[in-house]
């Protein structure tokens, strides 16, 4: 998608994330009590940061039974609005998501970049156009999300063990390298080799309070227990 807007294409948002995800079999996903019961007594805030669009994020946690255990989500469309400038104007829409309008510029289409003809030579001398798209795991999408969630990478709270830093998870080593140059104490699911980058390395998100039981411990309280919906559209928000 990054790469289609970057050489030129225009396309609606929507309809592209509609025809990607609304082929999945979301129905394999089934409720995951285990991670609930985790998320849940995490006396923590907890936002997600998806490059997916918020119909499949909302439709994602909700197979999982998921979708009151994080404060909030920032999704594709709070990074990228419509680039024909349209606002659904969705009153649900999380705080997260109305500030998108005012933080990202709205591109125009250049003209088609013959990325073909581009890597056909032996030594492409064009510089390939940069993208539109604001995602993951470029940096600025990164501090984006951090600013809209009123995120400091920086700031630590302490309890009677160790100092508690802002903790960044993902399945990407890309991402969380990213998430690490911006200040972020990083942690890779879904493996226990810990490449550069990555704080520490988990195989199972599961295994996230065997591995990091000072979590639990902190005396730093916030809202961790969200008993009202998600701030996304919940129409059924990687």
């Amino acid at each position: 998608m990054a790469g289609l807007r970057a050489i030129g294409y225009d396309f609606d948002y929507d309809e592209y994330h509609s025809y990607v995800h609304g082929r999945l079999p979301y129905d394999n996903l089934k409720p995951d009590p285990q991670l609930r019961s985790l998320l849940l007594t995490l006396p923590l805030r907890k936002i997600i940061f998806t490059n997916a669009d918020k119909v499949h994020a909302a439709k994602a946690l909700s197979k999982l039974g998921l979708e009151d255990c994080f404060e909030g989500i920032i999704c594709f469309e709070t990074l990228n609005p419509s680039p024909k400038g349209t606002d659904s104007g969705d009153e649900n829409d999380v705080e997260f998501l109305r500030s998108a309008s005012a933080t990202t510029d709205v591109h125009s289409s250049p003209e088609i970049f013959d990325i073909i003809g581009h890597f056909a030579q032996p030594k492409p001398s064009a510089t390939l156009p940069k993208t539109p798209i604001v995602c993951k795991p470029h940096e600025s999408a990164i501090e984006r999300a951090l600013k809209i969630a009123k995120i400091n990478p920086q700031r630590t709270a302490t309890n009677a063990r160790i100092p508690l830093f802002q903790l960044f998870f993902d399945d990407s080593v890309r991402n969380i390298q990213a998430g690490k140059r911006v200040g972020l104490h990083t942690v890779l699911v879904g493996t226990s080799q810990r490449p550069k980058g990555a704080d520490y390395a988990l195989e199972s998100i599961h295994n996230i309070k065997q591995a990091l039981p000072e979590l639990w411990e902190t005396d730093v309280k916030s809202d961790a227990n969200y008993t009202g919906p998600l701030a996304v559209e919940t129409s059924v928000i990687a």
